[in-house]
């Protein structure tokens, strides 16, 4: 099993790790092409909602296609073909119903995610909307399509497939490009650099639903018919599992609402939280498809009784090692944000002082680096034990929080108009730091639900494991800090690299140093592994 879940854990790494790399490459267009000017910063605007339906219900490890493999994991080949037909079409005719919605309704909804958008911004973005509508039926297809593929051991494709919506959006703006040339800088170009941006984007979505059809042929799982089914035993496993699931998810991507919600009364702040989000999300989608792809099979399989010990022991796995690497990476972004923005963005449209907006968002995204992870692992857990209430109640409690946090780190616009509230004040990374302690909180409480779900967790001992591996991260990222503030590094792009990669490589060295001495099995097993893969490179 070990041996199988490594096999797999490197399929999914290696596949995400090229996709994550389409994204960031993607975003550097953007950057270099539209800055944080009106084309950017309305496409978040108009993306939260297409942008949220693909999230959810397409992405890997959301609520489609985690249900679709807890439910199909467990069953043969031909009974999961009739399951994904007839779950495709009650799927399909709801989402075709949401995408006329936000067709006809892109201006008010537009005005409900940002009330203090100038009339620039709006306007492109409510065009932008209308472009990216049809996301939303593709969303639900690929998220059932690729769980199924999941579930027969498919990994490859599913976490390699959003290289091809970044592809698209690249050959969109590269074909931009070679029609204007440098006025796409320019902001009268703002609107047609908008919806290339948008239109691209969807054509993305598209690409990711075609290409999941021969592999769901080759597995006998592509039937193509509609089926209305509702009676099915796996259908209605799969729908009590997907309801309560997309909603506890949905609460989460709502947090996202709330904060741009604020966000669009403070200048540029939706496209710098859009460039910061996809710093952390190359390495967290990266790390979070290699660990719970092919551990939540594993957590689907281990619900009997009898197995609770095993199952303890697994989702403890699955939280240390989520632990042991993203402590590190958020001592990293917190250290040396500035340089790190700096060195992937600062190009043509994109100067100083946007890397300087970015690099705060991106160190209060960095000071949450492991509770976003945790929470995912906690969640699946809840998820394969056909509980999806319990997350869902907690996201619910979440968005409140996060909109008094909003508020108290911020202020911010109400829907009569821009009203700046008594706040601390923080700014732009106020927002990130509402949705940071949010994630703390909600990983408190499922941690002490599972607890009593499962009968009792060692989380003491759980606990002192994180703290030790927490220290040696603050240990790293402090010398990081050192080199990053009292070392006179070459100016251009020669010393940029200078002072990220030996920043990073000495954090990381005292990380791994101090960490393999705190006896914390799960870091010694992830050092020893790194040891290994560089030992082989070499």
């Amino acid at each position: 099993m070990a041996r199988s879940l490594k096999r797999i854990a490197l399929i999914v790494a290696v596949a995400t790790a090229l996709s994550k790399v389409a994204g960031l490459v993607r975003q550097q267009v953007i950057a270099a092409a539209f800055g944080v000017g009106a084309a950017y910063d309305a496409y978040n605007y108009a993306y939260v909602l297409p942008g949220f339906l693909l999230i959810l219900l397409g992405g890997i490890n959301g609520p489609f296609h985690s249900a679709m493999v807890s439910v199909l994991a467990r069953r043969p080949r031909e009974e999961g073909a009739h399951v994904l037909a007839a779950i495709n079409t009650i799927v399909g005719a709801g989402l075709i119903g949401v995408t006329l919605v936000l067709v006809l309704a892109a201006d008010p909804l537009i005005d409900l995610v940002g009330p203090g958008l100038d009339t620039t911004r709006h306007d492109i973005a409510v065009l932008q909307l209308r472009w990216m509508a049809p996301m939303a039926l593709f969303a639900g297809l690929i998220g059932l399509g690729f769980g199924a593929l999941n579930a027969a051991d498919v990994f490859w494709l599913p976490s390699v497939s959003p290289l091809l919506s970044s592809v698209a959006v690249i050959v969109g703006i590269g074909l931009l490009w070679w029609q204007l040339g440098a006025s796409i800088l320019l902001p009268s170009t703002a609107v047609i650099g908008g919806v290339v941006l948008a239109a691209s984007t969807t054509v993305g979505a598209v690409l990711q639903w075609l290409i999941q059809l021969p592999a769901l042929a080759k597995e006998g799982l592509n039937k193509v018919q509609l089926v209305w089914d509702w009676r099915d035993p796996g259908v209605q496993e799969v729908l009590k599992v997907m309801g309560p699931a997309t909603l506890s998810s949905g609460m989460l991507q709502i947090n996202v609402f709330v904060s741009l919600f604020f966000a669009s009364g403070i200048p540029a702040a939706a496209a710098g939280l859009g460039y910061a989000n996809l710093l952390v999300q190359t390495p967290l989608g990266l790390l979070s498809n290699a660990l719970l792809v092919p551990l939540l099979p594993v957590y689907a399989r281990l619900t009997a009784p009898e197995d609770r010990p095993e199952l303890v022991g697994r989702i403890r796995q699955g939280l240390m090692l989520s632990n042991a690497s993203m402590l590190p990476l958020g001592a990293v972004m917190v250290a040396m944000a500035v340089p790190i923005v700096a060195l992937i963005y600062q190009r043509g449209a994109f100067d100083r002082s946007a890397a300087d907006l970015v690099g705060n968002l991106l160190m209060a995204y960095g000071l949450g680096m492991p509770a976003y992870l945790a929470r995912d692992v906690l969640v699946r857990v809840f998820y394969a034990l056909g509980d999806g209430v319990t997350p869902f109640r907690w996201s619910l409690g979440g968005i409140g929080l996060n909109a008094i946090f909003c508020w108290a780190f911020v202020g911010g616009p109400t829907p009569w108009g821009v009203l700046q509230l008594p706040a601390l004040n923080f700014g732009a990374p106020g927002l990130v730091l509402a949705t940071v302690g949010v994630n703390v909180i909600t990983c408190v409480g499922l941690l002490l639900a599972l607890r009593q779900q499962l009968g009792g967790l060692p989380l003491g001992a759980w606990a002192r494991d994180t703290a030790l591996l927490l220290l040696a991260a603050v240990l790293g990222g402090l010398v990081a800090w050192a080199l990053v503030s009292w070392v006179s590094w070459p100016r251009g792009l020669v010393g940029l690299l200078l002072e990220t990669g030996l920043g990073t490589a000495m954090a990381f060295a005292v990380y791994g140093l101090v960490a393999s001495t705190t006896g914390v099995p799960e870091a010694r097993e992830l050092l020893q592994s790194l040891r290994r893969r560089l030992a082989g490179a070499d």
